[in-house]
């Protein structure tokens, strides 16, 4: 399989602009296009703008995105099946690949869909941040052309390393890592949240910086917060799919569940001021998540 001339996107956030960035950088001769939901309502201006100063060629529907060498798709967790269904009757060939954050049947289930057709799928689980490195970001791979497409992806740039021969190996080891990742990201926030609510923020900050130095207090829970804060809708999307994980293995979905349902209130507090000591990150964001809630802080009971 050799490399693409032209590549398409299906969504245009993050993800994606992040990788178009890198592999226009890294391939100038590579042309793109792209279509995204937020063509249509009160963001298409933005969208569009966002399409032509990255030089990406704006299309008003999924099916234009047919006859691309390499396909990208890169929504939203809940949209990644839905997304690709306007695309099937017109792709001739060529290869989709799968970015998305979800589950193993999800992906299984997308790779069916694609495959009959007569198109080839790729399984692509994006392991890190994808700043600054955008498509040079860790990757895993799988799916039956995973261990021929490995040494092109390597050639254009990509860190890729193959997961397995099968559509949803390579999500199924990102989902189950976020179930930690996410996790201790929501255990975190939470904390601290209920320590600025109980009046003692900086005893317990204090406490576990000495239990846990390793995980360099104060730092990581600045970190967590930005995250959670700026990116805790679409972290919320993956954490239903790794519920969808767990709960397909027989296992406790409703952790996860859980993890999302805290990514989510996060995400209603809105992005912190970059200024913003940590304190007054939790101080704002508690105070943010009760005036979303309408939740009264209520006096702890004493002891008698």
């Amino acid at each position: 399989m050799k490399e693409p001339s032209e590549i398409a996107f299906i969504g245009f956030g993050e993800a994606a602009r992040a990788f178009q960035a890198t592999l226009a950088e890294a391939r100038p001769a590579l042309r793109f296009r792209a279509y995204d939901i937020k063509l249509v309502g009160p963001e298409a201006g933005a969208m569009r703008s966002a399409m032509a100063e990255a030089g990406v060629d704006c299309v008003n529907s999924a099916t234009e995105l047919s006859g691309a060498d390499w396909i990208i798709s890169a929504v939203t967790a809940d949209q990644s099946l839905i997304a690709i269904e306007p695309l099937l009757p017109a792709l001739a060939g060529g290869l989709v690949i799968d970015i998305n954050s979800v589950s193993p049947d999800r992906k299984r289930e997308t790779a069916k869909r694609v495959e009959a057709t007569g198109a080839e799928y790729l399984d692509m689980a994006v392991m890190t941040p994808v700043h600054p490195r955008g498509h040079g970001s860790p990757v895993l791979i799988a799916g039956p052309q995973a261990e021929v497409l490995c040494p092109v992806l390597a050639e254009m740039g990509f860190s890729a390393r193959v997961a397995g021969s099968a559509a949803g190996d390579a999500t199924a080891i990102k989902m189950v890592r976020s179930v930690f990742v996410k996790g201790l990201e929501a255990i975190t926030v939470e904390a601290l949240l209920a320590a600025e609510a109980s009046g003692c923020f900086e005893e317990i900050l204090e406490s576990l910086s000495a239990s846990y130095p390793g995980l360099g207090w104060p730092d990581i829970a600045e970190y967590q917060f930005e995250r959670t804060l700026r990116h805790g809708a679409r972290r919320a999307a993956e954490m239903e799919e790794s519920a969808a994980t767990l709960y397909a293995l027989g296992l406790n979905g409703g952790l996860a569940k859980q993890i999302a349902e805290v990514q989510r209130r996060q995400s209603s507090a809105g992005p912190a001021t970059e200024q913003d000591t940590l304190a007054e990150t939790v101080r704002r964001t508690l105070e943010k998540r009760r005036a979303v809630s309408g939740m009264q802080r209520r006096p702890l009971a004493k002891q008698t």
